[in-house]
């Protein structure tokens, strides 16, 4: 057991670990100009931060009316995110020192995103946070994403943890949710600043309403040294 007696750990991909926004936007942004529809831009994206690929495209459909199918749009999308996730992903550095502080502690970890299995993998490759962060689950293998728990959940059983026991950090309000719902406590970073206040982030046990920028390594840690009563 680590020095956090049970705790768990599990970590929002997008936003959370990396900057991938700016990624899933451009690939958005280019299937949207492809199927008519020019003037898509970042304010627009905003409303799908924490939203699994799969539930924007199918609001894509009606927002913009298209006439492409889900799996289409789907597949354009996450061929052109997967292009640029391979080439300029970014991992937040405290988030690293995070993972890297927790791994050494050795403290169970696991990933649990709204995005593909493939974006996952390309990701965490990429930014070599693959080397501590073997448990990964994608929505697209459970039966409901965020603001459902089974993301979170499906976590916690693959690492054999007790949801009561697991912390989950996250920077989208569906995120939030999810977290309360499967009963874990959440340190939450809002990525949109203006989104702080939403009623899904007073529910988590640690809000740092400055995002990453409010974010520490070490502070993160004491937190949990604190609310496992070890300190």
């Amino acid at each position: 057991m680590s020095s956090l007696g049970g705790i768990s750990v599990i970590f929002d991909l997008d936003g959370t670990l990396v900057d991938s926004e700016p990624n899933y936007y451009e690939a958005g942004r280019q299937t949207l100009a492809e199927h008519g529809v020019p003037d898509f831009g970042w304010t627009d994206h905003e409303r799908y931060v924490g939203i699994s690929t799969h539930e924007t495209v199918a609001d894509w459909i009606g927002r913009y009316g298209l006439r492409a199918s889900v799996e289409e749009l789907f597949t354009a999308k996450n061929r052109r995110y997967l292009e640029l996730a391979r080439s300029s992903t970014r991992a937040y550095p405290e988030m690293r020192k995070f993972v890297e502080l927790l791994a050494a502690e050795g403290v169970p970890m696991a990933v649990a995103s709204g995005s593909s299995p493939e974006a996952i993998e390309a990701v965490l490759a990429g930014t070599g946070l693959d080397t501590h962060l073997r448990t990964v689950v994608s929505a697209d293998e459970v039966v409901h994403g965020k603001p459902a728990p089974d993301v979170f959940l499906e976590a916690a059983r693959r690492l054999g943890a007790d949801p009561a026991a697991c912390v989950v950090l996250e920077d989208a309000a569906p995120g939030a949710a999810a977290a309360h719902a499967a009963g874990m406590r959440c340190i939450a970073l809002p990525y949109v600043a203006a989104q702080a206040d939403a009623p899904e982030f007073a529910t988590a046990s640690l809000l740092l309403r400055g995002g990453q920028e409010e974010f520490t390594a070490q502070a993160a840690y004491e937190w949990l040294l604190n609310s496992a009563g070890l300190s």
